[in-house]
């Protein structure tokens, strides 16, 4: 663990994100150290799960590229994130999560909110009848409440992080939004998120982690491609939920943005 401003600052680096995948690419600082003897080159090696490169074979033998999937950066930390899913659901908002830490505001994860574009609308439509000038608190809640199919991806940029940070992280947020809701604690509900997640899973900047609010309050966690956890409960989708559009949300610029799109769909 960093014991300075200047060590903790010096883990923090650029990472550009394949906005299909998810995955990292190689580091802006990786890129700009060119090997000795040689030109620099801008083009760059994508890595993929399963080997590919970004040009793949028909039956007849004939290449094609994948059709460019257009992004949205959020601009505090350069993290790009698709605009729409392969499963069809559209970015609402991008954020940025920070920590306070040594007396420093750092930069944990920068996020991109999806939702159910077709579901929104219809959530949106079916509750309310003019669309008021701004975004209202119930119409917030409607989303928190309902079974909205939801993802949120988070790209980890504090290189430093560890998964015990992450669990404590989300025990902590959740365990608020649950105290927010219900006036009460739930412990070991809180718990469920992150609880199967290996602490030996390494977390770098660039690891992406999606919590995706599944049909009949399934609450599903993937930590780099793995599954992790997948939990059914009521509460703790909502309490997820909450901790983005509540009243006291990580970023509320993000808040804000989802919550124009809202007032787009009424």
């Amino acid at each position: 663990m960093p014991t300075t401003m200047k060590d903790v600052t010096a883990k923090i680096d650029a990472v550009e994100i394949d906005p299909k995948s998810g995955l990292a690419l190689k580091s802006t600082m990786e890129k700009e150290k060119a090997i000795e003897g040689e030109p620099k080159t801008t083009e760059t090696t994508q890595e993929k799960p399963n080997g590919a490169t970004s040009e793949e074979k028909e039956p007849n033998g004939a290449t094609f590229k994948e059709e460019e999937v257009p992004v949205e950066v959020e601009p505090k930390t350069g993290v790009s994130f698709a605009v729409r899913l392969e499963d069809g659901k559209q970015l609402k908002a991008v954020g940025l999560r920070k920590k306070s830490m040594l007396g420093m505001g750092i930069k944990v994860y920068g996020f991109g909110i999806y939702a159910d574009n077709e579901k929104l609308k219809d959530l949106m439509q079916s509750k309310i009848g003019k669309a008021p000038s701004k975004p209202t608190k119930e119409m917030y809640h409607m989303v928190i409440d309902s079974d909205l199919g939801m993802m949120v991806r988070l790209v980890i940029v504090f290189s430093n992080l560890t998964m015990s940070m992450v669990r404590k992280n989300f025990d902590e947020g959740l365990g608020a939004a649950i105290k927010k809701l219900t006036g009460g604690k739930n412990e070991e509900l809180t718990k469920k998120i992150m609880g199967e997640a290996s602490d030996e899973i390494k977390l770098t900047s660039g690891s992406v982690i999606e919590i995706s609010r599944l049909p009949g309050y399934v609450l599903q966690t993937k930590v780099k491609g793995e599954i992790v956890s997948k939990v059914e409960s009521e509460l703790l989708c909502r309490a997820f939920i909450y901790m983005y559009l509540g009243e006291d949300p990580f970023d509320k610029e993000a808040k804000e943005k989802f919550g124009a799109s809202m007032l787009s769909l009424c």
